[in-house]
C-alpha cells in the first residue's frame, strides 16, 4: 500500500480547480469547452498507468486496469459541476479513485479488473435531467423524454451531445459496461452539515432520497404594470410564487425537501404584469410515500392558486427516481474501512443524488462513503473540506476497495 499518497489527490484536486474554474467557482459544466478540457486533463493524468482509457456511447470515462477475472469493481465519481460551483463535488470521487488504480496498479495483478469511470453529467445542470451518463448506462434512460430537453438558450440536448461526439439515440448501447461489475464504490463530499456536526471525518452512506422534478408553468395574461388594477390581474409570476411557498410548506410538514430553483417571467420587464411564468420543482423524500403526498400536495395547491390568480396552470416532469437503498454486504465494507481508518463513523442516508443510485438500479452491489464538508456547504464556491479529512476519505475509499476486491472474489 505504499504506493498510495491521498496528499497527491488533493493536490490534483487543486490543480483541477485552477485550470477549470475562476472566482465564482467551478465551471465544468456537461458538454462544454471546460468540462471537455476537464476530461483530457484526467486522461493525461493516467497516461503512464497500464491501463486502457475509453469513452462510451454515453460519454462516460472509462479507465480500465485489467485483473485476473473479466468480473469488475467499479470505482466511480464526475467531472462536471453545476455553475460558479465547488472544488470538490464530484471530482473528489474520480481522483481518489485515480490514486487507488495508481496503488493497485503498482502491485499484482488484482483479482478482478478494477475500472474508474468518471459519469457524465451527473448534475443535470444545463438541461435539468440529472444522472444522464450512468441513467444511459443502467438502462433508465428514457429517450423520449431526453429528446424533449433544451437549455435556457433553446439548444436540444442531442445537438449539444453531439457536439461533444455522443449520439443521443445510441446512449443506452453503453449498458455493456455493467454486465461483468461485481461492485461498485462512490467516495463524495457529503454536501451537509451531519458529519460536521457529529465531529466525525467519514459516513457511511444508506441510499439516496427519491426525487420528483418538474416543470410548472403559469399563464395568465401580459398586461400594463400602471394601469391595470391588482383585482383584474392574471399574473403567472404571483401565482408561482405563491405555489413556490406552498412547496416548502408541504416539505417541512412531510418531513422531506422541496425546492424552487429556478424561476422565469415574461414578458420580463418592470413594466408590465407576468403574463407567463415558468419554474422549476424538485422534491425529494426517503420514502416513496412520503415523495408522492408531497407531489400530490404540490399539484393540488398550483390547481388551487391557478383558480385564485385565473391563470392556467401545466405540469411536466422533467426526471424522476424512486429512493435507493445500498447493498447491505458492501454498507458492512464500507464501514469497516472507515473505522480501520478514522474510528469513528457515522451511517447516514442521502439527499443529494448520485450516479451510485443508477448502478444500483443496474442491481450492481453499491455502497457510498462520505466526507465532512465545512458548514455543509456545497455547490457554491465556499464547498470545502479540511485537507487531513480529504486524506483520510482516500485512504477509506482504498481499504474499501481492497476488501472489496476480497468480497467479490469470493462470491
Amino acid at each position: 500500500m505504499s504506493a498510495l499518497d491521498p496528499g497527491r489527490t488533493v493536490a490534483e484536486l487543486r490543480e483541477l480547480q485552477t485550470l477549470t474554474g475562476d472566482e465564482r467557482g467551478a465551471q465544468r459544466v456537461a458538454w462544454t469547452p471546460i468540462w471537455l478540457r476537464a476530461r483530457e486533463w484526467l486522461a493525461s493524468k493516467a497516461a503512464g498507468l497500464p491501463v486502457e482509457q475509453e469513452i462510451d456511447e454515453a460519454g462516460n470515462q472509462w479507465l480500465t486496469l485489467p485483473g485476473r477475472s473479466p468480473r469488475s469493481l467499479l470505482l466511480g465519481g464526475h467531472l462536471d459541476s453545476v455553475p460558479n460551483g465547488g472544488w470538490l463535488d464530484g471530482c473528489l470521487g474520480v481522483l481518489a479513485g485515480l490514486e487507488v488504480l495508481r496503488r493497485l496498479a503498482a502491485e499484482e495483478e488484482p483479482p478482478l479488473t478494477v475500472r474508474l469511470v468518471s459519469w457524465a453529467d451527473e448534475e443535470g445542470a444545463r438541461f435539468g435531467r440529472s444522472l444522464l451518463g450512468s441513467s444511459a448506462c443502467s438502462g433508465t434512460l428514457d429517450l423520449e423524454e431526453a429528446r424533449r430537453l433544451r437549455d435556457r438558450e433553446g439548444t436540444p440536448l442531442a445537438e449539444a451531445l453531439a457536439a461533444c461526439g455522443v449520439e443521443l439515440e445510441g446512449m443506452k448501447a453503453s449498458s455493456h459496461r455493467l454486465r461483468d461489475a461485481a461492485c461498485y464504490l462512490e467516495l463524495h463530499i457529503e454536501q451537509g452539515p451531519v458529519l460536521e456536526r457529529l465531529g466525525l471525518p467519514l459516513g457511511v452512506v444508506t441510499g439516496t432520497c427519491g426525487v420528483e422534478r418538474h416543470l410548472v408553468r403559469f399563464r395568465g395574461q401580459s398586461a400594463h404594470a400602471g394601469s391595470t388594477p391588482m383585482d383584474a390581474r392574471r399574473d403567472a409570476l404571483s401565482a408561482a410564487a405563491r405555489l413556490a411557498l406552498e412547496v416548502r410548506e408541504l416539505a417541512r410538514r412531510e418531513g422531506g425537501v422541496g425546492t424552487v430553483g429556478r424561476m422565469t417571467a415574461a414578458p420580463g420587464i418592470p413594466t408590465a404584469v407576468a403574463g407567463e411564468c415558468e419554474m422549476t420543482l424538485d422534491q425529494r423524500h426517503l420514502d416513496p410515500d412520503g415523495l408522492e403526498r408531497m407531489l400530490a400536495g404540490a399539484r393540488e395547491a398550483g390547481r388551487r392558486v391557478a383558480a385564485e390568480e385565473r391563470v392556467e396552470v401545466e405540469w411536466e416532469r422533467i426526471w424522476r427516481i424512486d429512493p435507493i437503498p445500498f447493498h447491505p454486504e458492501v454498507l458492512d465494507l464500507c464501514e469497516r474501512a472507515a473505522g480501520e481508518v478514522a474510528g469513528a463513523v457515522h451511517r447516514l442516508p442521502s439527499g443529494p443524488l448520485h450516479d451510485a443510485s443508477e448502478v444500483a438500479r443496474a442491481g450492481v452491489p453499491t455502497a457510498m462513503l462520505f466526507v465532512q464538508s465545512l458548514g455543509g456547504l456545497s455547490h457554491t464556491r465556499e464547498e470545502d473540506t479540511r485537507p487531513e479529512h480529504l486524506e483520510l476519505a482516500v485512504r477509506a475509499l482504498d481499504r474499501a476497495a481492497a476488501l472489496a476486491l476480497e468480497w467479490a472474489a469470493g462470491r
